[in-house]
């Protein structure tokens, strides 16, 4: 298992090193964000260790930048910060884990297992099939250059659909994820709601991204229509 860290305090650098080289990791350092994101993007790493605060190019532009470029190497963020605000910030930016410093050495090194284990499967801060994108964390969605303005339902159905687009999801399975496994009301709720999609990002644009498969369910084309 190949890992990277990023930090630039040099002893808890040299630490590292040292501890996950005696757990078996081969490690690279580096000590500025700019070098760190140099090597992330050449070379094909198991996990990340980031540094949050770093000289250069901090950690949240590190991980975002990997992220859009669509690198899914595994990322644990190091912060000394243990603001809500911070280790939300990391994970919506792209991050899988964070630990506060100091942190215990041995749930560091699980927690490294843990993301090897998972692996570098894509999963992008913002969700995109053509020219149609959803930001989840910022609740923001557009069609092209428009921002287009959704309610929280809607913005919940187009999240659901957009993570599955390309396959039939039925409109039993739409309740069950948007709304929930309890609700009682008119399940042709679904229909009303497709149908207000549809108005927002599509029609307006000349677009059919939203397809109703009869009996079956409805599917969102990967381009985006």
């Amino acid at each position: 298992m190949r890992a990277l860290v990023v930090e630039d305090e040099l002893r808890l650098a040299a630490g590292l090193r040292t501890g996950l080289e005696a757990e078996g990791f081969a490690v690279d350092v580096a000590l500025t964000g700019t070098d760190g994101l140099w090597l992330a993007r050449e070379y094909p790493y198991d996990v990340l260790v980031l540094d949050l605060m770093l000289p250069e190019v901090d950690g949240f532009e590190i991980c975002a930048t990997l992220r859009t470029e669509r690198v899914w190497t595994p990322i644990l963020m190091l912060t000394a910060r243990d603001a809500d605000t911070d280790q939300v910030r990391a994970l919506d930016t792209g991050a899988d884990d964070y630990l506060t410093k100091p942190f215990s050495y041995a749930v560091l090194v699980a927690r490294l297992r843990a993301l090897v284990r998972r692996g570098a499967a894509e999963r992008p801060a913002v969700v995109t099939a053509g020219d149609l994108r959803l930001d989840p964390a910022a609740r923001r969605a557009w069609r092209g250059d428009v921002e287009v303005q959704l309610t929280a339902r809607e913005l919940s159905l187009l999240e659901f659909m957009l993570r599955r687009q390309g396959t039939v999801v039925s409109k039993q399975t739409i309740l069950d994820h948007v709304w929930d496994y309890d609700f009682e009301g008119d399940p042709n709720i679904v229909e009303v709601y497709v149908r207000r999609l549809r108005n927002k990002l599509d029609r307006p644009y000349g677009r059919s991204s939203i397809a109703t498969l009869r009996g079956a369910g409805y599917r969102l084309a990967v381009d985006g229509g």
